[in-house]
This record gives C-alpha cells, sequence and structure tokens, in this order.
C-alpha cells in the first residue's frame, strides 16, 4: 500500500493553507490593532487610569466569548450538517465585513470604544461558526495517517499568520491605521476567494431519526465519556485562561516596557515565532511516542516562561540593567528602546511560551481529532472550541478584572504559578494522558486516499 502524500500535494489542502495564512494574518493584524484602540482611547481622551483602561481591555476578550458560549449548542450541530465550506466562507465575508467597517470609521474619524466593543462581538460570531468547520474540514481533505502531519502544517500557517500579523499591524499602524485596516481586508478577500477553490468534500451522513437536540447533547456527553479528550481539552482550558498575559499587552507595551504600537507588534509576535519553528519541526518530523507526558511539561514550561515575562523588568532590575524607567538614548524616539534589557527578556520569554504552547496545540488537536469519529467532529470541535475561547478570549477578560485588582505584573505572575499548579493536578487526575504513547486509539483502521479524499 503506498505511502499517502505531504498533505501540501492535495490541491484542496493547498487552498484550504493558503486561505487559514492569509486569515490568519487579517484577524491577528487588526485584533491587535482591536486592543491597542481601546486601551489607548481609554488612556487618552477618556482620561482613564491603567487599572481602569485594564479592566476594559479585558472586557473586549469577554466581548468576544459570549457570542461563541451561547451558540457554542448550535455550531458545532451546523458544521456536522451544513456544508464546512459553505460555513467557512460565510464567515470569512463576515470578517472581511467587519474589518472594513472599523476602517472606514477610523477614516472617517468617527470611531469609538462602543464600535470597537461592536466589532469584537462580530469576531466571536464568526469564529463560533467558523472554527468547528474549519477543524471539521481539514481532516476530510487529506488521509488518516496524514492528519497528524497536517495539522502541524495547518498550525504553521496560523502560526506563521500570528507572526506575521501582529508585526504587520503594529508597523502599519505606526504609519497609517488606514492602512493597517485595509491590509487586513485584502488578506480576508484572498481567505475568501482561496476557500472557495475547495471542491465537495464528504459531508458525514445525519441520522434521520435523531433529533437536533439529542445530536447537540451526544457531543457534550462524548466529551465527557472519553477522558483522554476530555483531559487534553480542560488541561488547556485552565492553564490558558490562569496564564493570559498575551491579553495584556497593550498596558506592558504602552506603560511598562514604553515601546509603543511597534514594540507592541513585535511582543505579540513573541509566541507565534516559537510556536511557528515547533510546528515547523513536527511537519518535518511528527511526534510519535510519550505524547500525553509531552503535553504536560509543554504546560509546565509555558507557565514558567509567563513568570519569567511577567517580571522581565524587576529580573533585570535586579541585575542592575538599564529599565524603561531610567531610559535610554532616543528612548522616546522608538530607535534603541527595542534593545533594553527587559524588552529582549520579555520577547524570548513570550517565544519560549509559543514553542510550549505549540507542543500542547499539537498533542491536543491530534487526539481530539483522531479519537473523534468523523461525524462528531463537529460537534466536538464545537466544545473543544468553546474551551479553547473560554482560556484565550475569558482569559483576557480574567486578567484584565486581575490587572485592574492587583496591577498588570501581579496578574501575569499569579497566572504563571496557576498554570503550573493546574498542570500537576491534572498528571494526578487524568492518569490517561500521563499513559498517552501515541494518537492513535489502538483499534483505529488505516485507510488508503491516494488522492487525500476521504470515501
Amino acid at each position: 500500500m503506498a505511502r499517502p502524500r505531504h498533505p501540501l500535494t492535495i490541491p484542496y489542502f493547498r487552498a484550504y493553507f493558503l486561505s487559514r495564512l492569509a486569515g490568519t494574518i487579517a484577524t491577528t493584524s487588526f485584533g491587535i490593532l482591536i486592543g491597542w484602540q481601546v486601551y489607548s482611547i481609554a488612556r487618552g481622551p477618556e482620561g482613564m487610569g491603567i487599572r481602569e483602561a485594564a479592566f476594559l481591555l479585558g472586557m473586549i476578550g469577554l466581548a468576544q466569548f459570549v457570542p461563541l458560549f451561547l451558540l457554542t449548542p448550535v455550531v458545532g450541530l451546523v458544521a456536522d450538517t451544513v456544508d464546512r465550506r459553505l460555513i467557512v466562507r460565510a464567515t470569512t465575508a463576515l470578517l472581511l465585513a467587519t474589518v472594513a467597517t472599523l476602517g472606514l470609521l477610523t477614516w472617517y474619524g468617527a470611531l469609538t470604544i462602543p464600535a470597537l466593543f461592536a466589532g469584537a462581538v462580530l469576531i466571536g460570531v464568526a469564529r463560533a461558526f467558523g472554527g468547528p468547520a474549519y477543524s471539521a474540514l481539514a481532516p476530510n481533505l487529506v488521509s488518516t495517517e496524514s492528519l497528524p502531519t497536517a495539522i502541524a502544517v495547518s498550525s504553521i500557517a496560523w502560526q506563521f499568520g500570528s507572526i506575521i500579523g501582529p508585526s504587520l499591524g503594529g508597523l502599519l499602524f505606526g504609519f497609517s491605521p488606514l492602512l493597517a485596516y485595509g491590509v487586513s481586508t485584502a488578506l480576508l478577500g484572498v481567505a475568501l476567494f482561496s476557500v472557495m477553490l475547495i471542491g465537495p468534500v464528504p459531508q458525514p451522513p445525519v441520522e434521520p431519526d435523531q433529533r437536533p437536540l439529542a445530536r447537540v447533547v451526544e457531543g457534550f456527553a462524548y466529551v465527557r465519556a472519553n477522558r483522554l479528550v476530555l483531559a487534553t481539552i480542560t488541561l488547556d482550558l485552565f492553564a490558558v485562561l490562569l496564564a493570559g498575559a498575551t491579553a495584556l499587552l497593550p498596558i506592558y507595551a504602552r506603560d511598562i516596557l514604553q515601546v509603543g504600537p511597534h514594540g507592541l507588534g513585535l511582543l505579540a509576535a513573541g509566541m507565534g515565532i516559537g510556536a511557528s519553528a515547533v510546528a515547523f519541526f513536527f511537519s518535518v518530523r511528527p511526534m510519535r511516542t510519550n505524547v500525553g507526558v509531552k503535553m504536560l511539561w509543554s504546560v509546565i514550561v509555558f507557565g514558567l516562561a509567563t513568570l519569567v515575562f511577567g517580571l522581565a523588568t524587576p529580573i533585570t532590575a535586579l541585575l542592575g540593567l538599564p529599565s524603561p524607567t531610567v531610559g535610554l538614548p532616543g528612548w522616546a524616539g522608538g530607535g534603541p528602546l527595542l534593545l533594553s534589557p527587559a524588552f529582549i527578556l520579555s520577547l524570548v520569554a513570550l517565544i519560549v511560551a509559543g514553542a510550549a504552547d505549540m507542543v500542547s496545540v499539537y498533542v491536543r488537536s491530534s487526539l481530539i481529532q483522531l479519537h473523534t469519529p468523523d461525524a462528531m467532529r463537529g460537534r466536538v470541535g464545537a466544545v473543544s472550541q468553546l474551551t479553547v475561547s473560554a482560556s484565550n478570549e475569558l482569559g483576557e477578560a480574567e486578567s484584565g478584572l486581575l490587572a485592574a485588582l492587583v496591577g498588570p505584573v501581579g496578574a501575569v505572575v499569579v497566572g504563571g504559578v496557576g498554570a503550573i499548579v493546574v498542570t500537576l493536578v491534572w498528571a494526578g487526575l487524568f492518569p490517561e494522558l500521563r499513559l498517552a504513547k501515541t494518537f492513535a486509539p489502538p483499534d483505529m483502521p488505516e485507510r488508503d486516499h491516494a488522492t487525500g479524499a476521504v470515501p
């Protein structure tokens, strides 16, 4: 039996890859702009203090999470019933319209905090429907044995986009906010065109006698019953929920490290740099052994790196190195300031955190996809997306609230310690995760797909 081709040799997967790459660059680019503009308006025209503005910044994450939370029971069922390509096309079009509208408001000088919050809500709606459809579509484009490689390749698109997007957004915003929004709009147009190139793919059959509500409940029940899937999903939920340092990057860029929007772009790209390197490595040499233990260690490293990021300025101060509060030549002009020890240590910490997080994402995604029947991937993907979004967007709200109470540095430190503690607890609660040696279930049949299509 011939070995399946590499995912990128399959035309439909190439279109999928390009769509995800362009879309990720766009969404991470204007995502960082929304956070920066909310915080800047709050600290500038609104005259808020750091802690008040931090709370408002955290609420942006909540605005994206609420629609996803409310729609989760529906979106997984939709992804298992409606053509997944149509869902991805519709949600990409919604993102395009949202970015274009915010760009026009910026052009006319009419951009307000309520408008930015409305944009965040629409992003949440688009992600709610698009996420499960996107994740459930990938396994329909490649063979079963190629899926871990496809996940790594797809993660490269996501992580590479996460590197370019924030840096591009911050750099372009420094020249012109209109240029930043215009480029994001154009990239979403490319993403929409690319996904239009994907032809018909198999859709799982729907049991004619099964009611929609029963199918929704079945997805949650499956996750609860499969302890390995439950362990991977909930570990990510609580670890990243607590250690959501990226939500506070605008505060660090503006008021702690004092590097402005250009420095914000580099900091936001930090995790993507580390994650992209790991994803590229796994696309060439997929992980095959001791996958559960490696996931646990990766989350511990993630928590430690978060701690270093939060304490970068105090650490460099203890070592007697220059800090933003001391000032360096050209500090106000945006030149040598990016070479400050605190900034470099912060960036390195974020790169390490991104690399560790990518290991966790790779293991979690592979286990979920390979341990879930195709007919339930949409619903299980919706549950997974809910927890991932809770860990990200709800984590932003938690970080903003905690920063308002104990300050941004205290919030990051508490989050890093919390992620480590949760990992140790999960290692004891879910021995299935520690004992997971490979991705595939023992009884998983092999399927031969020379073209990459799933029959």
